[in-house]
């Protein structure tokens, strides 16, 4: 019966592993509808800094307007410090939202959430426009190896 145990522990590991990989899969924010896309671009955005964020909004929205919405795909992806853009009190919201309409989506890193309301004993808030992504530097490898090209403003 050892055989018999080791082959159902190793069948068993084998299970969990698979269902923690799918459960990452599952949080992953599925590619863009954009069947007319010719340009895929993810920005990614990893810090505070008031300039940069005015920088990538500023780069997607010239992105907008240089190319069709509907031939253009745009994902910013915040995680770090960079979720500060998608708080409801940061005065870029706007922008952001008007982006969203266009079709542009933007992504916040749960894990970043969950390492601040661990350190501050309260979840951050959002604003509804952006999409939760489980991890911010998966979504932008999901991305490139999906035909995005990576621009980091």
């Amino acid at each position: 019966m050892t055989g018999f145990s080791t082959m159902l522990r190793v069948t068993a590991t084998a299970l969990l592993i698979a269902a923690a990989a799918s459960g990452v899969r599952a949080q992953q924010a599925p590619l863009q509808d954009k069947p007319f896309a010719e340009h895929k671009i993810v920005l990614q955005l990893s810090d505070n800094d008031p300039r940069k964020q005015g920088l990538v909004l500023s780069v997607a929205s010239n992105l907008m307007k240089h190319y069709d919405p509907d031939k253009v795909a745009i994902e910013v992806v915040a995680f770090g410090p960079g979720i500060d853009l998608l708080r409801p009190e940061n005065p870029n919201r706007k922008m952001v939202e008007s982006l969203v309409a266009q079709g542009a989506r933007f992504d916040i890193c749960l894990n970043t959430l969950d390492t601040l309301e661990r350190e501050a004993g309260k979840r951050p808030e959002f604003i509804a426009a952006a999409t939760p992504v489980q991890v911010g530097v998966a979504q932008i490898l999901f991305l490139t190896e999906n035909g995005y090209t990576l621009v980091r403003p």
